[in-house]
C-alpha cells in the first residue's frame, strides 16, 4: 500500500521552515563571507581549529600545542569533533567559511535530530513533526546565553555543546529502535562516539538516556547485551581520547567558578511558563498512555535528572549550568508531545463528531438500512488524526514564540523585547575585518610579525582590558599565533582549564594589566606590580611584553629587564562611550629563555596529595616570593634530595658536578677530562 503523500510533505514543509528560520537568523550572507569569525570564545576558537590543520594534517587529532600559554596539550581536555569538521571542510572551501558552518552544524541539525528520534522512537503522525519544530523555541530562548545549546550559546562558543545535543537525540533515537529490534548496533556505536568527542555533558545526557530507555522498554538478556555491546564499541572507538581524558585530570586546572545556586530563576522563569504547561500537558498524557508514550517518559525522566544534577552538582570543575540546557530542551520536547497530543486528540473528536453527523444525515436521507460501512463517512483518508493540521498549526505557534523579538516591527507592534541575537550574528561572523578597530588590530600583529622576524620568535605577554572587545572580542590577541603562523605565542589562551600554567598566567596579567580579568577564583592577587610581573615573565621563557596603558608603560620603561623595540600608535577609537587613543609599546624580555639549568638541588614536596586544592597554594606562595626561587619544589625526586612540608623553608643546596662520558657538567662551567 502507497504511502499518503501530504502528510510526509506536511512534515518536510515544516522542518524546512524551522531550518529556514534558522538559517535566516544566521544570516547566509555572512556565514558565506570570506572573513575570520569573532565575538567571544568563539572568535578565539578559531586558533584551535587553525592549529588543528597542522595536527591533522600529520594524521593526528590531538597534539601539544605551544602557541598558549607555555605550551598545551591541545583537544586532551577539550572536544575536538566541531573543529575536526571543520578542517575537513577546509580542504575544500576556505577555512574561514569552513569554521563558520562547523559552528552552527549542531544548530541547523538539532531539528532534525529531534524528528528523527521522535521517527525511531515510534511516534506516530504528527509528533515527530512537532519535536522538530518544539527545537525553535529552545534555540531561540534567551533565559541563558552562555551556557550550551541555544543559538546566544552557539555564538558565545559553545558550538560543540550543541553539535554534541543533536548527536545524543539521534543515538537516543537509535537506541529506543534498537532495544526494540536488536538492531543497529553499529550504527549507534558510531553515534554515541561522535557524542562523546562532541561534548562531554551531550555524551552523559546519551548514556543517561539509553539506560533510562533499557528500564522503559523491559530489561532482558538480549537487551542488555544490546546496551553494553554498544556501549562497549563506542567506548573503543573513542578510548584513543577519552582514556588520557579521564585518567589525566590532574593536569589540567581547576578554574575555581562557584556554582550557581538560583535553581527557580533558571529552572522556571516567568517567560517560559506556557512552555512548562504545555510539559505538563505531555506528561498528563504520557501518565494516561505510558506504554505508547516512552519517548515522553524518557524525555521527561531525563528533564528531571538534568534539574537534580543542576541543583546537586558538588562544586568542582564541571560547573553546574552545564545542565541547564539538557532541561530546556527536554522541557521544550515534551511541551511539543504535549501540544501534539492536544492536536491529535482534537483531530479525533472532529473525526467522531463528523462521521456522527455523516451517518445522522445518510440515516434521514436514506433511511437505516442504507447506512454505508462507518469507515466511509467523514474523513476516508489514510492519515493519522491531525497528519496535516497539527504540525502546521504548531508551525504557527513555534514562530509566533521566536520570529517577535527578533523582527523589529513585529516585536513593537506585540509589545515584546527586540532580541540582541541578530546583533550578535552580525558580530560574529562579519568577522574581524569588519570592526572599526581593525587598523589598530592589524597594526599590533604586524608590528609582533615585524619583531618575531628581527628577533627571535617566542611566547608574548599581553596586557588586558576588556576594551579589547573593540578587535572583535576580548580574546583576540589569543590569535596572534593564527595570524603570525605561529612565530609569536600568546601567554594567555582560551582553554583555561586545558593548562597547567594557568594561574601563573592570571597572577603575572593581574601583575601587568592595570584593568585585569582575574578570570581564575582564589588566587592571590596583590594588584599591579610590573618589576614583579616581569621577573615572573623571566621565569616561565616569555620573549615579549606588550604594554597598552600609561601606568604600565612607565613602569616598563624604568625596568632594566626589559628592552623597548617597537610602538604601533597612537590609535584614536572609541569604545564603551569612552575616547581611547592607544600605544602599543613592544618589550624584550631580557634574560628570559624556555629552558635554563638548575642552581640548586630541588626540593621533595610532600604533604600535599595531586588535587589542585591542596598543591597550588603552596605553588603559588612560592611563586610570589622571590626569596624561595633559588629551590624548586618538585613532586618526587631521588631520596639524597630533601624533603620539605607545605610551609617548610628548603635550605639551598648547590648541585654537585656529573661526569657524563667524560664530560664534567656544572651550573656554570662544562670541561672536557
Amino acid at each position: 500500500m502507497r504511502r499518503p503523500i501530504l502528510p510526509t510533505l506536511t512534515t518536510l514543509i515544516v522542518i524546512g521552515v524551522a531550518l529556514g528560520a534558522v538559517v535566516w537568523v544566521l544570516d547566509p550572507a555572512l556565514l558565506f563571507a570570506n572573513t575570520t569569525t569573532a565575538g567571544g570564545d568563539t572568535g578565539a576558537h578559531v586558533a584551535t581549529a587553525g592549529f588543528l590543520r597542522t595536527l591533522m594534517a600529520h594524521g593526528h587529532l590531538t597534539g601539544w600545542d605551544p602557541q598558549w600559554y607555555d605550551g598545551f596539550p591541545l583537544y586532551s581536555f577539550y572536544f575536538p569533533l566541531s573543529d575536526a569538521i571543520a578542517v575537513v571542510m577546509s580542504w575544500a572551501i576556505p577555512f574561514n567559511i569552513a569554521f563558520k558552518l562547523s559552528t552552527v552544524f549542531g544548530s541547523l541539525t538539532l531539528p532534525v535530530a529531534a524528528w528523527a528520534f521522535g521517527r525511531m522512537a515510534g511516534l506516530e503522525r504528527p509528533r515527530p513533526a512537532v519535536l522538530a519544530l518544539a527545537t525553535l523555541p529552545f534555540l531561540f530562548d534567551q533565559t541563558f546565553t552562555i551556557y550550551g545549546g541555544n543559538l546566544y550559546s552557539t555564538l558565545a562558543g559553545e558550538y560543540a555543546f550543541s553539535l554534541g545535543l543533536s548527536l545524543a537525540l539521534l543515538f537516543l533515537g537509535l537506541a529506543l529502535r534498537g532495544l526494540r529490534t536488536g538492531r543497529h548496533r553499529g550504527l549507534s556505536a558510531v553515534v554515541l562516539a561522535g557524542c562523546a568527542l562532541a561534548h562531554l555533558v551531550a555524551v552523559m545526557f546519551a548514556i543517561a538516556g539509553a539506560v533510562l530507555a533499557l528500564l522503559l522498554v523491559g530489561p532482558s538478556r538480549r537487551r542488555i547485551w544490546w546496551i553494553a555491546s554498544t556501549f562497549g564499541i563506542a567506548g573503543m572507538l573513542v578510548g584513543f581520547w577519552a582514556v588520557p581524558f579521564a585518567f589525566e585530570q590532574s593536569y589540567t586546572s581547576n578554574m575555581g567558578w562557584k556554582n550557581v545556586t538560583t535553581y527557580m530563576a533558571m529552572l522556571a522563569p516567568r517567560g517560559d511558563w506556557w512552555a512548562l504547561g504545555l510539559a505538563l500537558v505531555g506528561i498528563g498524557f504520557a501518565l494516561a498512555r505510558p506504554r505508547t508514550s516512552r519517548a515522553t517518559v524518557l524525555l521527561t525522566g531525563l528533564g528531571a535528572a538534568s534539574a537534580a544534577a543542576l541543583v546537586l552538582d558538588p562544586q568542582g570543575k564541571l560547573y553546574n549550568t552545564r545542565f541547564l540546557p539538557l532541561w530546556w530542551l527536554c522541557i521544550y520536547l515534551v511541551a511539543g508531545l504535549g501540544f501534539a497530543e492536544l492536536g491529535v486528540l482534537s483531530a479525533t473528536w472532529f473525526r467522531r463528531i463528523s462521521r456522527s453527523v455523516g451517518e445522522y444525515r445518510e440515516a434521514r436521507t436514506q433511511g437505516p438500512e442504507h447506512l454505508a460501512p462507518r469507515e466511509s463517512f467523514g474523513c476516508r483518508r489514510a492519515w493519522a488524526p491531525g497528519a496535516l493540521a497539527v504540525p502546521l498549526l504548531a508551525l504557527l505557534g513555534a514562530l509566533a514564540v521566536v520570529l517577535p523579538p527578533i523582527v523589529p516591527r513585529l516585536g513593537a507592534d506585540l509589545g515584546v523585547a527586540a532580541s540582541s541575537l541578530p546583533d550578535w550574528v552580525q558580530w560574529n561572523y562579519s568577522g574581524y575585518q569588519a570592526k572599526a578597530d581593525w587598523p589598530e588590530y592589524q597594526g599590533v600583529v604586524s608590528t609582533m610579525a615585524s619583531v618575531g622576524r628581527r628577533y627571535g620568535c617566542g611566547q608574548s605577554m599581553w596586557e588586558y582590558n576588556s576594551s579589547l572587545n573593540r578587535f572583535g572580542t576580548p580574546m583576540a590577541l589569543m590569535l596572534l599565533p593564527f595570524w603570525t603562523n605561529n612565530c609569536i605565542g600568546s601567554m594567555e589562551g582560551l582553554l583555561f582549564e586545558s593548562a597547567t600554567t594557568t594561574p601563573y598566567h592570571f597572577l603575572n596579567q593581574a601583575e601587568l594589566s592595570t584593568s585585569p580579568s582575574e578570570a581564575m577564583v582564589g588566587l592571590p592577587y596583590a594588584g599591579l606590580d610590573v618589576p614583579l610581573g616581569v621577573e615572573h615573565l623571566q621565569m616561565l621563557g616569555v620573549r615579549y611584553f606588550m604594554a597598552s596603558s600609561p601606568e604600565v608603560q612607565a613602569a616598563a620603561n624604568l625596568d632594566t629587564s626589559l628592552t623597548l623595540v617597537a610602538s604601533t600608535g597612537p590609535w584614536h577609537s572609541t569604545y564603551g562611550g569612552a575616547t581611547l587613543n592607544t600605544t602599543w609599546d613592544i618589550y624584550l624580555v631580557n634574560d628570559s629563555a624556555p629552558v635554563a639549568p638548575l642552581t640548586n638541588q630541588p626540593a621533595v614536596l610532600s604533604g600535599v596529595g595531586p588535587s589542585q586544592p591542596s598543591w597550588l597554594p603552596t605553588a603559588v606562595a612560592w611563586y610570589d616570593n622571590p626569596s624561595a626561587w633559588p629551590v624548586e619544589l618538585v613532586a618526587g625526586g631521588p631520596s639524597s634530595w630533601q624533603r620539605v612540608g607545605p610551609v617548610s623553608t628548603p635550605v639551598a643546596r648547590p648541585l654537585p658536578a656529573v661526569h657524563i662520558t667524560g664530560i664534567a657538567v656544572s651550573r656554570d662551567s662544562v670541561s672536557f677530562n
